[in-house]
């Protein structure tokens, strides 16, 4: 029986993670549930799933939580520090990082320093701050088990051959809702149109990461960490029918590949319960459904934010953490209409070259750099500086 605290329970991540648990009550028990501002949605989970604790981020939906929950024994707590100090709670084994963007880096690092096992779906943690957290997971002996389809794909093909070296790995992308179109015909694309991903169901932020290739662009460099690898070991192949989920060459020249249909449920309960695979009732994938998968290259001209991903783990300190402050703030600014989609890679390209360069950061340097990148991020959107 594990006992698992859930930061983002209301996310996209965190109710299919409450489906799995509700699915598996001979497993997994659920010890803490936390959300920033759907107090409606954690309050429906706390009184159907009576965790020890839940945590609402945002101090002024405090009453509400409380005032719903007064009747049951479930401890309620408002902000961030609570976010942060639930996670070392003796009662939690594992901690699913179900958060979006920068704000799971901190609840990550005390998760870790805490001893506790981690289900990683807040991939902006290794994207931000990938040797320090590696290095503290290593040094506290915790576990980081992938969350992401991709990455879980990548894991699950190493079981068994954690001791042969890895040639390279390669990620699959779906191309996303624009795939094939020219720089033209992104040049007036409407978020309601980013919003349509052809396979999968997520929320906004990773949704339009994905029309922008972005959040492959974050997968890559989180696969760098979460793997150990070099850089010129990560490929990218779209992959549109999203069946094939990731695959790893050895150094033999043999390809193992993860397939099944696109499904987070799988993924999340593979991390869950590793290292055993537990029953389920998801749906099966039959070739016979999907005659042909195709692959073909990424348009890194048309998709610029893949390249600058790429750009950014090569350069490598404090250049990620530049990436995703600057993409979370150019996401934000699109679904508000305030740029259009191709300007966001001229926001977060400006940000790469104007924002002060740390080859060896500090946490408090990531911290500075976050800030800075916001700042000037944000003065960008408001003055169209770009």
């Amino acid at each position: 029986m594990k006992r698992i605290a859930i930061l983002g329970s209301t996310g996209s991540i965190g109710t299919q993670a409450l489906d799995v648990i509700a699915a598996n009550p001979e497993s997994f028990e659920l010890e803490v549930i936390t959300a920033y501002n759907n107090a409606d949605l954690l309050i429906e989970q706390a009184l159907q799933f009576k965790p020890n604790v839940v945590v609402i981020a945002r101090e002024d939906l405090y009453d509400k939580v409380n005032t719903a929950l007064q009747h049951e024994d479930i401890k309620v707590y408002v902000g961030a520090n609570a976010l942060c100090s639930v996670v070392e709670m003796g009662t939690v084994d594992m901690v699913l990082t179900a958060m979006v963007g920068y704000a799971g880096l901190q609840p990550t690092i005390r998760a870790i320093e805490a001893g506790k096992e981690i289900a990683l779906a807040n991939k902006e943690t290794l994207v931000v701050a990938g040797q320090l957290i590696t290095d503290l997971a290593r040094e506290k002996g915790v576990n980081i088990y992938p969350v992401d389809s991709e990455h879980s794909a990548i894991f699950q093909c190493l079981a068994g051959e954690f001791h042969n070296p890895i040639e390279k790995i390669i990620l699959t992308a779906s191309g996303g809702p624009f795939r094939g179109r020219t720089i033209d015909d992104l040049k007036f694309v409407t978020k309601v149109q980013a919003l349509k991903h052809p396979n999968w169901d997520m929320g906004a932020k990773i949704t339009i990461d994905s029309a922008s290739l972005m959040n492959k662009g974050l997968e890559v460099i989180e696969a760098k960490w979460l793997f150990g690898l070099r850089n010129d070991q990560i490929e990218v192949v779209v992959h549109p029918q999203s069946i094939v989920h990731s695959l790893v060459q050895f150094e033999d020249g043999s390809i193992k590949a993860q397939l099944g249909l696109p499904d987070m449920k799988l993924p999340i309960q593979y991390a869950l319960g590793y290292p055993n695979r537990l029953k389920s009732d998801f749906p099966r994938f039959s070739f016979l459904d999907y005659p042909q998968l195709t692959f073909e290259q990424p348009d890194l001209k048309t998709f610029r934010n893949l390249q600058l991903a790429f750009d950014a783990m090569a350069q490598g300190g404090n250049m990620p953490c530049i990436l995703n402050a600057a993409n979370e703030i150019a996401v934000g600014a699109f679904l508000q209409d305030e740029v259009g989609f191709l300007e966001m890679s001229d926001l977060i390209e400006s940000c790469m070259a104007k924002v002060a360069y740390i080859a060896n950061p500090s946490y408090t340097d990531y911290v500075d750099t976050d800030r800075e990148t916001r700042l000037l991020a944000t003065d960008f959107v408001r003055n169209k500086i770009l």
